[in-house]
């Protein structure tokens, strides 16, 4: 048991608890003279004003469980005995350097396309926005704005820092970055120079800022202080959000993810990016088998086996949104003769080692594009398998023979979408359909590499 200290270290909390949320669980017990969130860490520091009302704050928690927006928060003494941090002025900042004009935002829960115009829209009310480069981590979507004053950068994330961009998602996790100057190579959806528009774009889809998303240990902590939102706004006015939406051309299905709310059991406020299946049937599953069932779900980050465990494994998901979505849809699911267990893992992420397959560059993830329209299919395994980028002249015969082997297909129907062949085949069982997908799915077929994933008709 650690020594009592006036300093409480705080645990699990997630990126939807805020520092203003933790005050009040201790407050009425003494008064607070320091705090530190430590988002990279899902972690704080509290330190009250003296070892007596840490104690009482321990002792009411030892029988009450501390829950804060739903999720349990675990309050024990910190190994430290004071704070080195300097005392928070009234605007809840350090004072120890000056804050940046680079912001690093995270965003979380991201149910719609997020673009440089966006970010832009959001963030310039604030300050000249001079650059802006977004990337992908495990830690989901990320973004580093520079302004061209520091005061501009204090102002955005005063007044932006836990509210969503869009309501009900989005939401903006903001800290200050070390970088001082942030290098734009291109103008494009993915980086843009408003100080120079004359620079070229770039080939769609590739990243154009490869070198920030490798730069995690660059970028400071968040700083201590009260930005609390109670109830978070949406930050991009409705009338932008429709001429955006139409833009990315599937305005219906975006606005509508989810037929108007999310599945039951989907909460969207999970963190946790890595999911453990269990039970799997290590004769029949390898990394690019799962690969082929989770990334229905989001974007695959990285697999591993565990050797010691064979029927065990780790996937490392998108983000929180996309692990919750896999856990839901899969958990029980069955297949090669199993029933799988999904949960999500003790672990944040997976490390990268030589045992272990990385997908974080894939051109099979399924959700660097479309992916309002890829959450929106998102369902638990069916007997009705769905096939595109299908070869013109395919038929059904073609079909059968490449997919009989994992059981009785019923039905099979070839169709044409936007000049393209397309096909629904049903299976006998959700199994069979199931091996069908992660089995043949990035296979080829007259040199057609064909995807497939599950369709909630019921018949053809």
């Amino acid at each position: 048991m650690t020594e009592p200290s006036k300093v409480l270290h705080v645990r699990n909390v997630g990126y939807e608890i805020t520092e203003n949320d933790l005050l009040q669980l201790v407050q009425p017990f003494g008064v607070v003279t320091k705090s530190v969130m430590l988002r990279a860490k899902n972690q704080a520091l509290i330190q009250m004003q003296d070892v007596g009302s840490a104690v009482n704050v321990m002792q009411y928690y030892a029988n009450i469980q501390p829950s804060v927006r739903g999720r349990n928060v675990y309050i024990q003494f910190s190994s430290h005995q004071e704070l080195t941090t300097v005392d928070q002025n009234p605007q809840g900042r350090n004072q120890d350097a000056p804050p940046n004009r680079i912001l690093l935002v995270t965003i979380h829960h991201m149910l719609y396309p997020m673009t440089v115009e966006v970010l832009h829209q959001v963030f310039s009310p604030y300050g000249f926005v001079e650059k802006i480069v977004t990337f992908q981590k495990s830690a989901g979507f990320q973004a580093l704005i520079q302004y061209q004053s520091h005061q501009s950068a204090l102002s955005a994330i005063d007044a932006l820092q836990g509210r969503n961009i869009y309501d009900g998602c989005c939401q903006l996790d903001i800290q200050f970055s070390n970088l001082s100057e942030l290098q734009v190579n291109y103008n494009n959806e993915r980086s843009r120079d408003f100080t120079n528009p004359a620079l070229p774009s770039e080939q769609k889809g590739r990243s154009s800022q490869s070198g920030y998303g490798d730069a995690g240990s660059m970028y400071g902590l968040q700083p201590p202080g009260t930005r609390a939102v109670a109830f978070p706004q949406v930050c991009v006015d409705q009338a932008f959000l429709l001429a955006f939406l139409f833009q990315m051309g599937d305005a219906a299905a975006i606005t509508a993810a989810f037929s108007g709310g999310l599945p039951p059991g989907i909460s969207g406020t999970n963190d946790r990016c890595t999911v453990l299946v269990s039970n799997l049937n290590p004769d029949k599953f390898d990394e690019d088998k799962l690969f082929n069932l989770f990334s229905l779900y989001g974007n695959i980050v990285r697999i591993k086996l565990l050797r010691s465990k064979p029927d065990h494994a780790l996937i490392q998901m998108g983000d929180g949104f996309q692990a919750e979505l896999a856990v839901h849809f899969l958990k029980g699911a069955l297949l090669f003769g199993k029933q799988l267990e999904v949960n999500f893992s003790k672990y944040p992420n997976i490390t990268p080692a030589p045992d272990t397959h990385d997908y974080s560059n894939s051109n099979l993830n399924r959700f660097n594009r479309n992916a309002a329209k890829n959450y929106r299919y998102c369902c638990s395994p069916t007997k009705m398998v769905h096939l595109s980028t299908l070869p013109q002249e395919i038929t059904d015969d073609d079909l059968v023979t490449h997919l009989e082997e994992h059981g009785t297909i019923v039905n099979t129907k070839i169709f044409e979408a936007n000049g393209k062949k397309q096909a629904l085949v049903l299976f006998e069982t959700e199994e069979q359909a199931a091996e069908a997908l992660v089995c043949k799915h990035a296979t080829s077929i007259d040199g057609s590499i064909i995807r497939i994933s599950f369709s909630q008709l019921q018949t053809i």
